[in-house]
C-alpha cells in the first residue's frame, strides 16, 4: 500500500512549514546494513539500504545513543566546516552509511582523513534549494578502495546554521555556528510525559502498518531506550522516511517541546489514516488484498 505525497514543496528550505503534516508518514526503524548493496542517490554518493519487501512500513533507519550530545560546542562559536548537500537529512545520533566516489568529495575525505573526520550534511533538493540547517557528521568506520572510492559510516552530531560560504570549490566550506535546543518557556511543561505520549504513537502506527502489511501484530518493544526527550525527539523525526521537508523542518525546531508536540501530531495524523485503511480492509478484505 502507497502512501500519499507528504509534503508540499516550500517556496524556499529556510521556511519550511511549521505545523505537522495532514498526511500519512512512513516509518523507518531498523538499523541500516553496511554492507548490502548501495542504491543511488545522486551524481555523488551511493547510500546503502537494506533489501526488503514492499510494504507499507518501510524498515531501515537509525541508531541512537543516549550521550551523543552531551559535548557540544558553544553555540556562539563560529567554525570553517566543510559541506556534503544530500538529498536527505541527517539527526544528531543517526547512523548514516555513504559510498564516495566523486572527486571533489574524494578530495575531500582525504582532507578529513588528516584532520576531525567531521563534516556537515545539508538537505538540498531541486525544488527548495540547499537549506541552511544541517547537522555534522563524523565518520566512525572508514574504507579506502583501490580505485579511491570511500565507504564511510557516519553518525550524526550536533547541528549548525550555515553564517556564510566560504569557497565552493573543489568542495562546499562555510563558517557555521551551532545549533542547541533552547529551554521551553512553559515551566510546567512535562518532557517525559510527551516523550511517552510520541512513544505511544509510533507503536500503534508500527502495529497497524504490520497488519496492513499482512505481517503479524507483535508487541512493539520499548522505542524510547532510555533516551532523553531531546535525542529521543532526534530519534523520532529520523524515522520519517519519504518526508525530507518534513524532517527538515523537524531538525530546526530549537525546542524539544515543539519537536515532540510536531511529531505527535504527524503521527496521530498516519494512525487516523492506518486506522481507515484498516477497516476498509476489514470490511473489503478481497479488495485490499487485490490492491
Amino acid at each position: 500500500m502507497a502512501f500519499p505525497q507528504l509534503i508540499p514543496p516550500p517556496s524556499s528550505s529556510s521556511s519550511l512549514p511549521h505545523k505537522p503534516s495532514l498526511n500519512p508518514i512512513t516509518l523507518s526503524l531498523n538499523p541500516k546494513s553496511p554492507t548490502s548493496p548501495p542504491h543511488h542517490l545522486s551524481p555523488s554518493i551511493h547510500r546503502h539500504r537494506s533489501r526488503r519487501p514492499n510494504s507499507s512500513l518501510r524498515c531501515s533507519a537509525s541508531s541512537f545513543s543516549e550521550k551523543h550530545h552531551t559535548n557540544s560546542p558553544n553555540s556562539d562559536d563560529l567554525v570553517e566546516l566543510p559541506l556534503f548537500p544530500l538529498p536527505l537529512v541527517l539527526f544528531p545520533g543517526a547512523i548514516l552509511p555513504l559510498q564516495i566516489f566523486e572527486f571533489r568529495y574524494r578530495i575531500m575525505m582525504h582532507t578529513l582523513l588528516h584532520t576531525d573526520l567531521r563534516f556537515g550534511v545539508i538537505y538540498t533538493d531541486a525544488v527548495s534549494g540547499t537549506a541552511d540547517v544541517g547537522c555534522v557528521g563524523e565518520v566512525i568506520k572508514h574504507e579506502r578502495l583501490v580505485d579511491d572510492r570511500f565507504f564511510l559510516i557516519c553518525k550524526g552530531q550536533e547541528r549548525f546554521r550555515v553564517n556564510t560560504v566560504v569557497r565552493t570549490k573543489p568542495y562546499l566550506v562555510a563558517q557555521v555556528t551551532w545549533l542547541e535546543d533552547r529551554p521551553s518557556p512553559s515551566t510546567d511543561l512535562d518532557l517525559d510525559g510527551l516523550a511517552t505520549e510520541v512513544e505511544t504513537y509510533m507503536k500503534d502506527v508500527i502495529r497497524l502498518s504490520n497488519r496492513l502489511g499482512g505481517k503479524p501484530e507483535k508487541e512493539v518493544g520499548d522505542l524510547k531506550r532510555n533516551l532523553f526527550p531531546t535525542p529521543f525527539s532526534f530519534f523520532v523525526g529520523s524515522t520519517f522516511e519519504g518526508a525530507p521537508r518534513e524532517q527538515q523542518a523537524l531538525l530546526e525546531l530549537e525546542d524539544t517541546a515543539a519537536r515532540l508536540k510536531r511529531e505527535k501530531e504527524t503521527l496521530k495524523n498516519t494512525l487516523n489514516y492506518l486506522t481507515a485503511a484498516s477497516a476498509v480492509k476489514d470490511v473489503f478484505p478481497s479488495s485490499s488484498n487485490s490492491s
